[in-house]
């Protein structure tokens, strides 16, 4: 019987996350490292995003998507990493079996001491938000759209209406505008918009592309092609508002309605599974199961790449303190919780004695929120208040906190209070 063959590290996915995790850990000593990556490239979805404003955090340097991905693929292609293209991940095991499957290795069976996965996210689909009227060809998500522009060079359509108002869908509202195409205007179902500010303004604001917030598309309308759109306001309950409706006519409806962690493969295997639709990690950011680790959008959705490196280096770093067992699985357990106006917090647990000088947690505001203040318990007790002029659910918050001012507590909660 042939021998399986066994890797001190498997980092499923080749994109900002993995390859971000893969270089710390080969900078910590693991130099047995493969990549899976299920595209024909490295760098994951960042080869499409050619429009500019990556690696500010990372570079102190204003890049495109793919040459931020470049400075990762040469850092890793000068070192002894390994790495499989069009190759998926079929499915792992809690024993840290990998199946994978490729057109050059056909189906195979790996063995690793360690997994990241850094599998990115899935956009929503027409069926995911029960997108009402016909089922006609000329519906995209927006990466789809961009995907095609960017990579295939196809326009996808010439009069475009967008629905959602996620950072993607205003990104390519521009690039269409750019290619010529028509961009009737965007509806957000919300009473506030999904994408950062800067988007709204450099995207929409300069091409006088209106903006429809609590509106939603009611309707789409075609035989075989999109010919119409009817869009209305709703309400607070999202119902929608009589005779408020407005049609427009277009070739092509592109969706902008979130990004969802893809996790099936943890899924599987039973790994416990937090609010964000990622799995639920630790400070190492180490799954339920040992040896296993996420980071990036597989764990929630980031709104800058830079992020996503920042902290895939430090799943990239657990794993690596993981193999050479640096790492203590004993002693008192902190869990995290997002108390009133917090969506989530990220890492949802940690232990004091694996913490070395500091730990950052990330979270997400409910709603749009002015004038408050950020406040942070150990068991009731506040241990931190910051003023927060402005958060909104759109812009991930990261805070910084000293292992000095953590306490050993059963719950940490991040809170917001009002005045």
């Amino acid at each position: 019987m042939e021998q399986v063959r066994t890797y001190d590290l498997v980092v499923v996915g080749g994109g900002a996350a993995g390859l971000a995790a893969a270089l710390t850990a080969y900078e910590n000593g693991i130099e047995d490292i493969l990549i899976l990556e299920k595209e024909p490239w490295l760098g994951g979805i960042l080869q499409q995003c050619i429009h500019n404003g990556f690696g500010l955090h990372t570079f102190k340097e204003q890049l495109s998507g793919p040459e931020y991905a470049q400075r990762f693929i040469d850092k890793v292609k000068a070192t002894n990493i390994k790495y499989k293209l069009n190759s998926y991940v079929v499915s792992i095991t809690k024993d840290k079996d990998v199946y994978y499957s490729n057109d050059e290795d056909g189906f195979c069976h790996i063995k690793a001491r360690s997994i990241v996965m850094g599998t990115g996210s899935t956009e929503r689909t027409p069926g995911a938000i029960m997108l009402e009227g016909e089922r006609v060809s000329g519906i995209l998500t927006a990466g789809q759209a961009q995907k095609y522009l960017n990579i295939d060079g196809y326009l996808v359509g010439k009069k475009v209406f967008i629905l959602g108002s996620g950072d993607i869908g205003l990104i390519m509202a521009r690039r269409m505008t750019l290619e010529g195409a028509k961009v009737m205007g965007v509806a957000e179902l919300m009473p506030y918009s999904n994408g950062l500010s800067r988007n709204i303004a450099q995207c929409l604001n300069d091409f006088d592309i209106p903006l429809y917030l609590s509106h939603t598309v009611k309707e789409v309308c075609g035989k075989d092609h999109v010919e119409k759109v009817v869009i209305a306001k709703v309400d607070e309950k999202f119902n929608y508002i009589p005779d408020s409706e407005m049609i427009f006519d277009v070739d092509t409806l592109i969706l902008s309605v979130g990004l969802v962690p893809y996790n099936i493969i943890l899924e599987d295997i039973g790994t416990k599974m937090s609010s964000t639709r990622g799995a639920y990690v630790d400070e190492n950011y180490q799954t339920s199961i040992p040896g296993i680790f996420a980071c990036g959008n597989a764990l929630h959705v980031h709104d800058l790449v830079d992020y996503v490196s920042e902290e895939s280096n430090l799943a990239g770093l657990g794993a690596a303190r993981y193999l050479k067992g640096e790492l203590k699985e004993d002693g008192a357990v902190t869990l995290t919780k997002n108390g009133n106006g917090i969506s989530y917090v990220v890492p949802q647990q940690y232990r004091l004695d694996n913490i070395e000088d500091k730990i950052a947690f990330k979270f997400r505001v409910r709603k749009p929120y002015s004038g408050v203040k950020l406040v942070i318990k150990a068991d009731g007790e506040v241990i931190k208040s910051i003023v927060k002029p402005h958060l909104l659910p759109a812009e991930m918050e990261t805070i910084k906190l000293p292992k000095s001012v953590l306490k050993e507590a059963k719950e940490l909660t991040f809170e917001i209070k009002e005045d």
